[in-house]
């Protein structure tokens, strides 16, 4: 199943509970949240009080993206904040593993992420634990730039791997996604499409259709 996960890192905070809401009666089934800590990239966006308040506004997936150093610090925050899913950098865990059995340990669904230089052979060794690998078509920090092309290789590389060993893995792309690159996207393997503004910059519903009408056709 093709899911779409809205970036909020493009919303305007100033209206942030209704722009959800919006998400939510389009049909958008993820919320896409970008945490940054200002060390393991260079931005800083926010954290758990954004989130546990922003968790009323809809029911749908809480699709947490943590680009943070040595998130297995803050898992047990993230879970009481209500993410859904918690998706942590290969490149920002020293024990990855570790990592990813505390995430599942709590109940919650495990996602590993690779930027952009990342070889995919860096994650096959976890690849059974996780329930979704995040590629990142962009580098990660901003918003707003580019698909780096080369990127969507390493999905079709994954994809070949993942049927290979017979798995049920969601693959998630994260940068640079348009109404006019999604399909390619899709096309490489993604079922999982985190777009930021391409949703947010105009119509919100509007987009999240159009978006929608892609995936599900």
């Amino acid at each position: 199943m093709n899911c779409l996960s809205p970036s909020i890192l493009a919303a305007d905070f100033k209206t942030l509970g209704e722009q959800i809401r919006q998400l939510d009666e389009a049909g958008a089934q993820y919320v896409h949240i970008d945490v940054m800590d200002g060390a393991y990239v260079p931005s800083i966006s926010f954290g758990m009080p954004v989130i546990k308040s922003i968790r009323e506004c809809t029911d749908r997936m809480f699709d947490v993206h943590l680009m943070i150093e040595e998130p297995i610090r803050y898992i047990d925050d993230f879970v009481e904040a209500g993410a859904d899913i918690i998706t942590v950098h290969a490149e920002a865990c020293t024990h990855l593993d570790r990592t990813i059995d505390e995430i599942k340990a709590k109940g919650l669904l495990a996602g590993v992420s690779i930027n952009p230089a990342t070889p995919v052979s860096e994650i096959v060794p976890v690849l059974e634990k996780v329930d979704m690998v995040l590629i990142m078509t962009v580098n990660p920090g901003f918003g707003g730039q580019k698909l780096i092309p080369y990127t969507l290789d390493k999905v079709r590389e994954l994809k070949r791997i993942v049927d290979q060993k017979g798995l049920k893995v969601d693959i998630e792309v994260d940068g640079g996604v348009t109404l006019e690159n999604v399909e390619q996207i899709l096309d490489a393997g993604a079922n999982v499409i985190v777009a930021g503004s391409a949703v947010f910059n105009g119509e919100i519903e509007e987009n999240v259709h159009r978006f929608l009408h892609v995936l599900n056709s």
